[in-house]
C-alpha cells in the first residue's frame, strides 16, 4: 500500500495530467520510429535540437541504405554525415558501437525483440548498450513499443521538479522511476508530451510564465514565489 505522501503526489500527478489534457489536447500513441531507428534518433538528439537532430539522422538515411552499412562504414564519413547534429566526433562512434553491440548480441541489428521481453528486462538490456541511458532507453520503450516507461528530457525534468512531483535534487536519472511509480502506465505518453509542450509554452527554463499558467494551484515553485512576492509587498 503507498503511504500518504505518496497518495498526494498521485493525486498532484492526476490533476497535472488532467490540466493538461484540457489544455493541449490528449495524444493518441502512435509508432514515431521504427525501434533501431529511434535508437539512433534518440542518440543524436543529446545535447542539440530536434531540427539538428533530424538533419543528422536524415542525413544518415539518405547516404547509406540500411543501418548495417552506417555500421560499416568509415567513422570518419560517419561523423561528417551527422555534423548537423552537432557533437558529431562523440555520436558518430556512439552509433556505429551501439549497431555492433546490438549485431553482437542478437545477430542481427534489430531491437523487436525488446517487445516481449518483460519491461524491466527490456530496461537493464538497453542501458547495457555504451551511451544509452535511462532516458534513451525509456524513449526507445514508449515511443517504439507503446510500452509503459516514462521518459525524463530537460523539460520534464524541469517541470516536475517545479511542481513538486520530484524533489528539488533528484537528477534526471532517478526520476524516471520515482514518475513511473507516482502515475498510471496509461497516463505517461500523454503526460510526458504535454509536459514537453508546456515547458516550450510556458514553464521555459529562464523567467517561466507563472502568471499565465494555469498549474499554479499544483505548483511548489509558484507557491514559494508567490509568498516571497507577497511578503516583500505587505
Amino acid at each position: 500500500m503507498k503511504v500518504r505522501s505518496n497518495n498526494q503526489l498521485a493525486q498532484k500527478y492526476n490533476a497535472v495530467h488532467q490540466k493538461l489534457i484540457a489544455a493541449y489536447g490528449q495524444p493518441t500513441w502512435r509508432q514515431h520510429l521504427l525501434p533501431v531507428d529511434e535508437l539512433v534518433s534518440t542518440i543524436l538528439s543529446q545535447s542539440t535540437s530536434d531540427i539538428n537532430r533530424d538533419k543528422g539522422f536524415y542525413a544518415l538515411k539518405a547516404r547509406y541504405p540500411d543501418w548495417e552499412s552506417v555500421m560499416n562504414a568509415p567513422e570518419a564519413d560517419i561523423i561528417a554525415t551527422i555534423r548537423s547534429a552537432g557533437l558529431a566526433n562523440q555520436k558518430g562512434p556512439r552509433i556505429q558501437q551501439a549497431l555492433r553491440h546490438l549485431l553482437a548480441e542478437r545477430g542481427a541489428i534489430t531491437l523487436d525483440f525488446l517487445a516481449d521481453l518483460p519491461l524491466a528486462e527490456a530496461k537493464v538490456w538497453l542501458t547495457n548498450i555504451k551511451g544509452v541511458g535511462p532516458k534513451t532507453a525509456a524513449i526507445i520503450l514508449l515511443f517504439a513499443f507503446g510500452r509503459p516507461a516514462f521518459p525524463v528530457d530537460t523539460h520534464v525534468h524541469r517541470i516536475t521538479r517545479r511542481l513538486g512531483l520530484i524533489g528539488p535534487k533528484v537528477g534526471a536519472d532517478k526520476a524516471h522511476q520515482i514518475l513511473e511509480n507516482i502515475g498510471e502506465p496509461d497516463t505517461f505518453y500523454s503526460l510526458h508530451l504535454n509536459l514537453i509542450r508546456h515547458g516550450r509554452e510556458l514553464c521555459i527554463a529562464r523567467n517561466p510564465r507563472c502568471e499565465a499558467c494555469f498549474l499554479q494551484m499544483d505548483c511548489n515553485y509558484y507557491q514559494v514565489l508567490e509568498t516571497s512576492t507577497n511578503g516583500r509587498t505587505s
